[in-house]
Order: structure tokens, then C-alpha cells, then sequence
């Protein structure tokens, strides 16, 4: 079953959720990932919640008027605009008070969403029948999601990335040196407002799918994801839109083959799933690499130790090094040092010597900085200038047998 979700042949509904939930992925990992790198990811969180009041107030206006108060595209363009309230609260209490702005993104999150809640409450009491369902927009919800419905986020989804394709360069250099892009004669401020603008309408876009608490989720992991294959930002924005889209994509998918589980959540789920895979796997950046990486850097130590503990006559008892000298036919199992180990541990020292001439002449004041314990020599002086180190120290001593 769900290979078949996986292959859009789960009948009409799944195919539209399936495919308007991966273009909702893909501008919203491409959209989070600049707000990411500018370090506003709470900014997120904040234009999410201050949808909800929107929602109500919509409602409220569509069957006032007559209307459906469910109709989809109303409901949004209700809360784009309490979004864009909350966005303009936000920048106002940062601009114009001593508020820090996560203390600001906390006050607008808390009294935007409690004004949502009080709405919503209104609405439950006010017996008119077409009010069930709001409550999707909290968590998400695609059950008996229509062709319109799936039109419009998809519309939206595609209008951001084409956006995001436009603005991409002033972005990028916004987020990585707003000093820099200001002398280039782009305006940060707009730039930022922009940049809050998409936010916006992911946000909004993606209320039906996944929901305005859930949103931030889709917004910031992906690129979390995506920071830890790469150093390269246009390599970020790229994998990000890959993870947002493919986590949606597995998210819808995983929903159609199993119908009492929630669109959003799994979607929201998946997408973690990617993060904890590249946080363990990562070549770089992954946990995994770390600890191979201080694995290594352990062994070298044990093993250089254990050479020079070779090339001074003293005793060895640390199991790990005495393994690593064997190993490398550097010592014999009675603990006496074979020819190569001999040779090696000669060598050791002498390049200990080496450096501690090299760290008291200030004219090698540059090598003398990279000096730490393990980097071979010969790495940073030339040949030159280790003979000059050589004849000052004199003849090298032999290791005793």
C-alpha cells in the first residue's frame, strides 16, 4: 500500500495532497533556508501564530456576507493579512522600542495566537454549522481537500519559488554580511522585509497542509538539514529545497497508506528524519564523522607518545598504545622495539628537537604557530632549513635495542 502511495496510485485526492504538499516542500526548505542563515528562525514562528486571528475574522466576514465560510482561498487571503499585522507589530516593537526581538517575537506569538484562540472560540458558539474544520488550520488537515483547494497551494507554492529564484542574490548577501551588502547599495531593510515576505506566504500557503504550528518546522529544518552536507549557500538553498520536498513527498505518502494518520505531523516527522540522518551521517558535520575523526586524532597521539616513550628508554603501560606500536610492527610482544620501531622513535624525537628550536627562534615565528605535537616537519620548513636545524642540534642518538 504505501508503494503505491509512493507511485501517486492512491486515487485522485492522495495524487493532489502528494503533489501540493512537495511544492509546498520545496519553497518552504528554499524559503527557511535564507531566514536560517540571516539567523531569524523564531521570525518563523511568529508570522505562523499570527495567522489564526486572520482565520476567524475570515470566516467570520464570508458567512456574514453569505458565503461559504470555508472556502479556502478567503480563509488564506484572511490570514495573509493578520500575518503581514504581525509582521508589521514585529518590526515596529524592534525598530522603534529597546525590545530585543526575541522578546518581541514572543509578545506578537502569544497575543496573536491568544486573539486566534479567543476567534475561534466565538465561532464554535455561534451554532451556524459551517464552522467545523477551522481547527485543521492548527495541525493541518487534507481530508476532503478539492481540486481548487489543491490549485491554490500549489499556485502559491510555485509563485514563491519563482520569487526566491529572483531575489536569491540579494538574499544570500544579506544573510552571510548585511554590513558589506549595505555598501553595495542594497537596501537591508527591504531585503529583510522580502525575505519576510516569503515567509509569509509559505506560511500561509501551507496552513491547510501542515498547519501554522507546524509551519516553522517545514521552514527550518530543512536547511538545518541541508547545513550539514555543505559549505557552499547555493549548495544549502539546493538540498534544502530537495529535503523539504522529499520529507513532504514521504510525509504525504505515509498519510495516504495509512488514513488515520495526519498529513502534517508525518510530513513534519519525515523531515526530522532527514535531520537526524544527516546530523548521525554527514561526512563533515555528522556526529559519526566527529567521533572518527577524535578516534583518529587519539590514535596519533597514543602513537606518537608511545615513539618518543620508545626513543627515551621508558616503560609503555597504556594497553591502546602498546597495541598500536604492535600493530604497526613498531614493537615486539616482549616490548622491545623492532628496527622500523627503532628508526620510527629516532625520528620522533629528533623532530621534537626540531621543534623546539623552531618555537625558540622568532625568525621561524610563523612554523612555530602550527606546532601542535603531531604535524610532521617537514610539512612546513624546507629541506634547507631543517639541515640548518640539524647542524645546530647536532648528530641524531640512536634508539637502544
Amino acid at each position: 500500500m504505501l508503494w503505491d502511495a509512493l507511485l501517486l496510485q492512491m486515487g485522485y485526492n492522495a495524487t493532489l495532497v502528494a503533489i501540493g504538499a512537495t511544492l509546498l516542500g520545496i519553497s518552504s526548505g528554499i524559503t527557511g533556508t535564507f531566514l536560517f542563515l540571516r539567523k531569524r528562525a523564531l521570525v518563523s514562528d511568529a508570522i505562523s501564530h499570527a495567522t489564526l486571528p486572520g482565520v476567524g475574522l475570515a470566516f467570520l466576514v464570508m458567512v456574514a456576507l453569505g458565503g461559504d465560510g470555508r472556502n479556502l482561498a478567503g480563509l488564506l487571503a484572511g490570514s495573509a493579512l493578520s500575518a503581514m499585522a504581525g509582521l508589521w507589530c514585529l518590526n515596529w516593537l524592534t525598530r522603534r522600542t529597546r525590545l530585543a526581538e526575541d522578546a518581541a517575537i514572543g509578545a506578537v506569538l502569544s497575543v496573536f495566537f491568544g486573539f486566534g484562540i479567543v476567534i475561534l472560540t466565538v465561532i464554535q458558539t455561534l451554532g451556524v454549522g459551517r464552522q467545523a474544520g477551522l481547527e485543521g488550520f492548527l495541525l493541518g488537515s487534507t481530508a476532503g481537500m478539492l481540486w481548487n483547494d489543491a490549485l491554490v497551494i500549489a499556485g502559491g507554492g510555485a509563485a514563491t519559488l519563482l520569487l526566491i529564484m529572483l531575489l536569491r542574490r540579494p538574499m544570500t548577501l544579506v544573510a552571510f554580511d548585511p554590513e558589506y551588502a549595505a555598501a553595495r547599495g542594497i537596501s537591508v531593510s527591504r531585503i529583510d522585509m522580502m525575505m519576510m515576505g516569503l515567509v509569509m506566504a509559505v506560511t500561509v500557503v501551507g496552513l491547510k497542509i501542515v498547519g501554522l504550528i507546524l509551519i516553522v518546522a517545514l521552514l527550518i529544518i530543512p536547511a538545518v538539514t541541508a547545513r550539514f552536507w555543505t559549505e557552499r549557500s547555493d549548495m544549502v538553498v539546493l538540498l534544502a529545497g530537495v529535503a523539504g520536498g522529499l520529507s513532504a513527498y514521504l510525509g504525504a505518502a505515509v498519510s495516504a497508506s495509512a488514513p488515520n494518520l495526519p498529513t502534517g505531523p508525518i510530513i513534519v516527522l519525515m523531515s526530522f528524519g532527514l535531520f537526524a540522518l544527516s546530523l548521525l551521517l554527514a561526512p563533515n558535520r555528522g556526529v559519526l564523522a566527529a567521533v572518527l575523526r577524535h578516534l583518529r586524532f587519539q590514535r596519533r597521539v597514543h602513537l606518537r607518545q608511545g615513539l618518543l616513550a620508545l626513543a627515551q628508554d621508558q616503560v609503555i603501560y597504556e594497553p591502546l598504545t602498546l597495541r598500536l606500536l604492535r600493530q604497526r610492527g613498531l614493537l615486539r610482544a616482549d616490548g622491545v622495539p623492532t628496527e622500523k620501531g627503532r628508526a620510527r622513535a629516532a625520528k620522533a624525537l629528533r623532530d621534537e628537537h626540531r621543534w623546539a628550536l623552531v618555537r625558540s627562534d622568532q625568525t621561524h615565528e610563523a612554523a612555530a604557530a602550527l606546532y601542535d605535537g603531531l604535524r610532521e616537519i617537514e610539512t612546513v620548513l624546507t629541506e634547507d632549513q631543517i639541515s640548518e636545524i640539524d647542524r645546530r642540534i647536532g648528530g641524531p642518538r640512536e634508539v637502544p635495542a
